[in-house]
């Protein structure tokens, strides 16, 4: 699919002041500032703010594009002002504006891009629409111990789960990709099929951790043939017939629920020690709300300190959609000299192979 045309500026000079990241691109507002600076810990993060819908979507048991929108809307500016507060500046010390164009709601999209081209037009910066998902396959690039490309990056989230390797920042290539169910919706909705509340995904990896190993196993899928392609959708109906079989009591619960994460985990581990094989590399990312899962972090951890590849995990508060990631993959691709029309354009779908190289 065609996407926005990235231009370069009249002048090559970077401009080195802070950037505003805005992230609307589903359920969660985040807004931050950063100061693009390659060789400091967090990268020049200076302030962030996460306004989460958990409890406006609660009631509906998933996101509902139109409330998700509005709250948007509500949110947006207030968290902006907070984050320019946190950081101590003001709208006038900003050198750009990067927001999320995609992939996402196009609803909750459109809020953000208005927002941000508006601001942008205001200041007279130049501003930058972000790839959802190159957000969070950079967002461990905040930390402390950064690392460098090559590598390849597991992004696991309600939408996504795919293994891309990174040659550099924007020349990806994607190993593999979700055929139907991602893993975090997997997670999602076999949580709902036994009964636990909203957001499902965290209340099941917590029941896990009460459930006893070994007492179900379900299927890896598709790691009994060649490939790097997931599909959990056939795993979520194992887990409905284990449950709907069986006594239905708390412990039963636990233990299913144990059984149906180390299938999603294991699965997840085999497909990526063949992406490292099959790339060539030693550094691996893990990005993503299911990054935050404690099974998979540990068990990859374990794994690598086995077979001498390194891991890479954003905090927590980083693997959910926040405005850092945003903040982050923009002042980068504006730091190189890239930006793009005032037209307000989001993309609900869009191929992550598709964006240039941040050079």
């Amino acid at each position: 699919m065609e996407t926005t045309a990235f231009s370069k500026p009249q002048s090559s000079k970077p401009d080195l002041r802070p950037v505003l990241g805005i992230e609307t691109s589903c359920d969660e507002t985040g807004v931050a500032l950063l100061r693009w600076e390659p060789d400091a810990p967090g990268r020049g993060l200076l302030s962030h703010t996460l306004y989460s819908q958990i409890k406006l979507h609660a009631d509906y048991g998933g996101v509902v594009p139109e409330l998700a929108s509005r709250d948007h809307v509500r949110k947006l500016l207030p968290l902006v002002r907070e984050a320019l507060a946190q950081a101590g500046l003001t709208p006038a010390d900003l050198g750009g504006v990067a927001y999320t164009a995609g992939p996402g709601l196009v609803g909750a999209l459109l809020v953000g891009a208005s927002a941000a081209r508006a601001m942008a037009w205001a200041l007279g910066v130049p501003a930058i629409g972000v790839h959802h998902m190159e957000g969070h396959l950079l967002a461990p690039l905040l930390e402390e111990n950064p690392p460098e490309p090559p590598f390849v990056a597991l992004l696991v989230s309600g939408g996504h789960s795919m293994l891309v390797e990174v040659k550099a920042i924007g020349e990806y290539r994607i190993l593999g990709d979700t055929l139907d169910d991602a893993a975090g919706e997997a997670f999602d909705k076999t949580a709902k099929m036994m009964g636990l509340p909203y957001p499902g995904g965290p209340a099941l990896a917590r029941l896990a951790e009460q459930g006893r190993p070994g007492l179900f196993r379900f299927a890896r899928p598709m790691t009994d043939r060649p490939g790097l392609d997931f599909s959990f959708s056939g795993l979520k109906t194992q887990v409905l017939l284990a449950w709907q079989n069986s006594d239905h009591s708390e412990q039963t619960r636990a233990d299913i629920a144990r059984g149906f994460e180390e299938a999603i985990v294991d699965t997840m581990l085999i497909k990526c020690r063949r992406a490292l094989q099959a790339s060539g590399a030693k550094r691996l990312v893990i990005a993503g709300g299911v990054g935050a899962n404690k099974r998979l972090r540990a068990e990859l951890a374990t794994t690598g300190a086995k077979e001498g590849f390194q891991v890479y995990f954003p905090r927590l508060d980083f693997c959910t959609d926040n405005g850092a990631m945003i903040a982050l993959a923009g002042a980068i691709r504006l730091a190189a000299g890239q930006h793009q029309d005032a037209s307000v354009q989001v993309f609900p779908r869009w191929d992550l192979e598709t964006l240039p190289p941040a050079k």
